[in-house]
């Protein structure tokens, strides 16, 4: 049963023609950074409202120290600990200063998030254009089988249409798993960046009096 269910793949492989072999790159691509995103995301604790508290704490016992020494232990894993680190840094100077140095930090987590993002969405938009030309080339080969034969059947266009169809296929799928993907590391990343952003404005308020 597998051996037949491979030849298969591979006959539709051959049948989709040269196009099959940049889709088949775009496809080994394409899971190959949304495994590794996800494996990254997983490995990286994301949540900032425990952080956030439990910083307020050595705030409110004016502890900066404690609080830089605890932050510390997490920056290998908590992007959240990274951004408040890098604010609590600049502690007992400008408002403006430990801000910019949070939205720095911040920034910099950011990225590091988000690396690989754009070579999905890149992959999200080539793949149906690659597949969409091996339609155009199934196509011509079809009508080319067509305007060479003296009489016309189905058996002479058929693997001009395999072609066609197959390629547009490929390449579909590989754009709905590569958007999918993007789509979904994207909302992760902007939740963690939403949720950094509202924890480092309440600690700069406890820091500031605000809180009292």
């Amino acid at each position: 049963m597998g051996n037949a269910e491979e030849f298969q793949l591979l006959e539709f492989f051959r049948m989709g023609g040269a196009f099959m072999w940049p889709l088949l790159v775009f496809s080994i691509a394409t899971v190959s950074i949304a495994l590794e995103r996800v494996i990254f995301l997983l490995s990286q604790d994301l949540r900032t409202e425990k952080l956030g508290r439990d910083v307020m704490e050595y705030v409110r016992k004016n502890d900066i120290a404690g609080a830089k020494a605890y932050l510390a232990e997490k920056t290998k894993r908590s992007a959240g600990a990274r951004i408040l680190l890098a604010m609590l840094d600049h502690a007992g100077q400008s408002e403006h200063l430990m801000e910019k140095a949070a939205e720095t930090e911040a920034q910099n987590c950011v990225n590091e998030l988000e690396s690989g993002f754009d070579f999905l969405a890149a992959l999200g938009a080539v793949a149906p254009i690659t597949g969409f030309l091996g339609t155009v080339s199934g196509m011509i080969g079809a009508f080319k089988s067509i305007a060479e034969a003296t009489e016309v059947n189905a058996q002479i266009v058929a693997n001009g249409i395999y072609e066609a169809l197959i390629t547009t296929v490929f390449g579909l799928i590989i754009a709905i798993i590569a958007m999918t993907a993007n789509s979904l590391l994207t909302h992760a990343v902007d939740t963690f960046a939403a949720g950094a952003e509202k924890t480092c404005s309440e600690a700069l308020l406890e820091m500031a009096g605000g809180g009292q």
